[in-house]
């Protein structure tokens, strides 16, 4: 059965959940407020859902895991201050103002480069824990509501949205996504532009040629310490769209199915309100760990995220960067349950930076995310401007048809390479 066929007004009821969706959101932002990764915010956001949900899940528990969360961005202050003194060591060993340090200094400049590559590399691309123990230790948890099988529990499906919020990068807010990307694409260039640079001090090299480096650094050194202003610590947004409606969403699949008294044979529908996405993706990583392989239970993850951007929605199944290829036979479920609701989906990849779903995936469950989100990216991503006066009914009302219909396709047919 498809889920546009359990109810006789389904468009009405679909729309009652994205108005649900909707207050949600809006009370969450105003009674809360922002949500950073970790704090004491969403930790009361988590118990809003906790609490909401438990009048209509058959079980809801908070599993706790402690993180360091601000070890995720903490590399771009560090990155800064390790190509700062590269530089400057750099241009010391061209001046030859102490020629007998001269090598060490493009010693120690190559091995600082180095490590902001390796800080960026392992932080930013990868999402490993690999600076968390030089940060502040924090607990909190996830929400995960479940509704069980009516029978035997043969498969499982389980849909999640993040409930924290972003801390503002200050480029996107200033110039938006065309700014942003300019200086990460400025600021990588500056770094392999200092590698090279203090790879050829080692060098004897003519007089043009050390100008021209000398020249070339202290230009390299403008967007190294405008990067200083990439994150705004001060400020964490408010997370309406980025991503409350992943969350309210998800939880719509499973408040739709309450509502109406319909309950799988076969089939646990579990709905996940994720914590520490924008800390990188630690509350994914802590969920998947606890529960993959828990039983011989077939489990496939549908992430939510960001329902904003109506024509920029898709099916991702490439995650992480490009990185990580994400479960080709999820992907295909929701596909063909977008094609089910109407609006024909098509495959996306998640180009720069990752969703949670790319951490179950590593994590050993099969997963897939959908998403609406202008890849550029959008302007208020990650921005004050992501408020809940920006929310877009259309988008949300289409990423819920999608879910349910996911979830019924589920039911029925399992997962298949094709629909």
């Amino acid at each position: 059965m498809k889920a546009s066929e359990s109810n006789p007004n389904y468009p009405s009821k679909v729309r009652e959940m994205t108005n649900y969706t909707i207050r949600e959101i809006k009370k969450v932002c105003k009674d809360i407020g922002p949500r950073p990764s970790g704090e004491e915010n969403e930790r009361k956001a988590q118990d809003y859902v906790a609490d909401s949900m438990s009048k209509v899940a058959d079980s809801v528990v908070k599993e706790k895991f402690e993180l360091h969360p601000k070890a995720f961005m903490g590399w771009v202050p560090l990155d800064v201050i390790l190509m700062t003194i590269s530089v400057i060591l750099t241009l010391l060993s061209y001046f030859d103002v102490l020629p007998s340090a001269s090598t060490a200094f493009s010693v120690v400049s190559v091995v600082l480069t180095s490590l902001a590559i390796i800080f960026t590399f392992f932080e930013f691309l990868l999402y490993k824990k690999f600076l968390d123990p030089f940060f502040p230790k924090r607990e909190t948890y996830n929400v995960v509501c479940t509704r069980k099988a009516a029978g035997e529990t043969k498969r499982r499906i389980v849909f999640s949205g993040h409930i924290d919020s972003a801390y503002e990068w200050y480029f996107t807010h200033l110039g938006g996504g065309k700014l942003l990307t300019t200086m990460i694409a400025l600021a990588f260039g500056a770094i392999a532009i200092t590698l090279a640079a203090s790879i050829v001090s080692f060098f004897d090299v003519p007089n043009g040629v050390r100008v021209t480096a000398i020249v070339v650094l202290f230009v390299c050194l403008i967007p190294i310490l405008m990067c200083s202003k990439f994150v705004n610590w001060k400020l964490c947004v408010p997370g309406a769209n980025d991503n409350l409606t992943g969350v309210f969403a998800s939880m719509s699949v499973l408040r739709y199915m309450a509502a109406n008294d319909i309950r799988f044979e076969n089939t646990e529908v579990v709905c996940v309100s994720m914590a520490c996405e924008e800390a990188g993706l630690r509350g994914a990583k802590e969920y998947v760990k606890k529960h993959c392989g828990e039983d011989d239970v077939e489990t496939v993850f549908v992430g939510t995220d960001t329902l904003r951007d109506f024509d920029d929605m898709g099916v991702y199944n490439k995650d992480m960067t490009g990185t990580v290829k994400l479960d080709k036979q999820a992907a295909a479920m929701v596909k063909h349950a977008s094609d089910i609701a109407g609006y024909n989906l098509p495959y996306s990849s998640v180009f720069f930076g990752s969703s949670d779903a790319a951490a179950i995936q590593q994590g050993g469950m099969k997963a897939v995310a959908l998403a609406a989100m202008d890849p550029t990216p959008a302007r208020y991503y990650h921005t004050r401007g992501d408020t809940a006066d920006n929310l877009d009914p259309k988008t949300i009302e289409a990423g819920i048809n999608i879910l349910l219909e996911t979830a019924f396709l589920y039911d029925s047919e399992g997962l298949k390479d094709e629909y």
